[in-house]
């Protein structure tokens, strides 16, 4: 409580007790009664305004990329234009609308960036598109098609920013976001091959007109029960083991989580033939246990099961094989296993520092450019520059999860945020270490980026969670006047539980 005659705790400069008028030399009138003391506590700003001018910015970049692209083709300037940079625009201030009702404290960086990136991938796969014909070396549609995915995708952000009302409710059904998890992870594998495998991996469900990769949502959801599982057992994981070579190793029976982990890694690589999303569980798992328990014994002992599991996949596995070998030496066979990797090569060497600008390049030559190798595409028309730019963004999307991992209250919503923006770090550095020789390639999309309804759907889900435990963190916790009352007129109250 205030003293009488001194100035409240936090008030802004100016600011006045009530019942203390000033005097003629601005002074305050002196009283022998005790004056009610008011601490004024401006609420935060909830930066929505920010967020919607940052998506018109976002949307006038994307607008002049599109020009650009259709300049470069000599297609000309067409009315059609206008109306995707206009839906693009009502699209994202529908996600936008949704924010400011749902999660209106949450990061208003973490929606721009994710729509500038979803936008650049709208812009390269129109591009491309022009210069193969719908994507013709495939049959799947094209940037029509990422648009309409867009759309669901955004759809289904909303509706998990209303239904998800607290990020702690997940917590109490990590065992049931496991169970859902496995099995999605499964299915694949049990499917014949003609209903699962693409391009030598069984990764798919093909469903009439449409296909769906389920690892997408395993990885949420798997990420959700491991902090819930780790959230409770942490105390577990902490205190108990022995002290040896300086570090604190588990018993035995505490590594029944990581060896499932391990285990579950190591069968998606052999019977799905998916590296990818083998190691991309497997990391985050491994960062998740780091952050939870703090010891590095347990960062040890996952590298050397890693390490082990490797090895044995090369010796036991062909298709393993395969890749390590192209990985070490791409130009022994150019033209059969190299070639994917050999013309992403050439598409960086073209592209320099500057590139060759946007519509003046040959990403077509590239297997899978819309796809798995996207960050190839713009490595040739951006350049070194350009690619920097879009790695940036992802990094700003990477760096402002953890900063939510850091101001959020609980354990739970520490781990699940931190594992979040972990995740999209470590398949951002699978996919453009893959693509740039500097570990073998792995399959995985670019997040946000690259063409792909399951990848879209997944990750704006985990956005709509991001943000979600950024509102928790960001929201203030009172913004109510407290009054100075004696204290034997005080009554009960009820202290909402954050």
């Amino acid at each position: 409580m205030s003293r009488a005659g001194d100035d409240p705790v936090g008030a802004p400069p100016g600011a006045q007790r009530q019942g203390a008028p000033s005097d003629e030399k601005g002074g305050r009138a002196s009283s022998t009664e005790p004056q009610p003391a008011v601490t004024v506590i401006p609420a935060l700003p909830d930066r929505r305004n920010a967020e919607f001018l940052l998506l018109c910015f976002a949307t006038v970049i994307i607008a002049v990329a599109m020009l650009i692209v259709e300049a470069g083709h000599e297609q000309g300037l067409r009315w059609d234009l206008v109306g995707y940079g206009t839906a693009f625009l009502v699209l994202f201030s529908f996600a936008h609308l949704v924010i400011r009702r749902s999660a209106r404290y949450a990061d208003p960086l973490l929606l721009p960036v994710v729509a500038l990136l979803n936008g650049l991938g709208l812009v390269m796969i129109h591009r491309i598109d022009l210069g193969v014909g719908a994507d013709a070396a495939d049959g799947r549609p094209g940037a029509g098609a990422q648009m309409l995915w867009t759309l669901v995708a955004v759809i289904v952000f909303a509706l998990v920013l209303e239904l998800l009302k607290d990020h702690r409710l997940l917590a109490g059904n990590g065992y049931i976001c496991g169970v859902v998890g496995l099995v999605l992870l499964v299915i694949p594998a049990l499917l014949p091959a003609s209903l699962s495998e693409r391009q030598g991996a069984k990764i798919w469900i093909r469903l009439p007109g449409f296909s769906i990769q389920p690892a997408e949502f395993s990885k949420i959801l798997l990420l959700i029960f491991f902090a819930a599982v780790l959230v409770s057992k942490r105390r577990l994981f902490t205190s108990a083991g022995k002290h040896v070579l300086g570090m604190n190793l588990p018993r035995p029976r505490d590594l029944a989580p990581l060896l499932a982990a391990w285990v579950i890694s190591v069968a998606v690589m052999a019977f799905e033939k998916d590296l990818g999303t083998s190691l991309l569980l497997y990391a985050s798992f491994l960062v998740v246990v780091y952050l939870a328990t703090r010891r590095f014994s347990w960062m040890v002992i996952g590298l050397l099961l890693f390490a082990a599991g490797s090895v044995a996949a090369y010796f036991l596995f062909s298709h393993v094989r395969v890749r390590v070998q192209t990985w070490m030496d791409p130009f022994a066979d150019p033209e059969g296993a190299g070639y994917q990797m050999v013309q992403s090569l050439f598409s960086f060497a073209t592209g320099g520092i500057f590139g060759t600008g946007l519509g003046n390049g040959q990403p077509g030559y590239v297997p899978a450019a819309s796809t798995d190798f996207i960050i190839a595409a713009f490595g040739e028309e951006l350049g070194l520059v350009g690619l920097a730019g879009v790695l940036i963004l992802y990094t700003i999307v990477i760096v402002r999860g953890m900063r939510t991992a850091i101001a959020v209250r609980d354990s739970f919503g520490k781990l699940l945020a931190a594992g979040l923006a972990a995740t999209l770090g470590i398949q951002l550095f699978i996919v453009v270490g893959g693509v740039t020789k500097l570990i073998p390639l792995t399959g995985l999309t670019t997040p946000w980026l690259s063409y792909g309804g399951s990848s879209l759907l997944a990750n704006y889900v985990l956005l709509a969670i991001l943000l979600r435990v950024s509102h928790a963190a960001r929201r203030p916790l009172s913004t109510q006047p407290q009054r100075t009352t004696p204290i034997g007129d005080t009554g009960t109250a009820v202290i909402e539980r954050v």
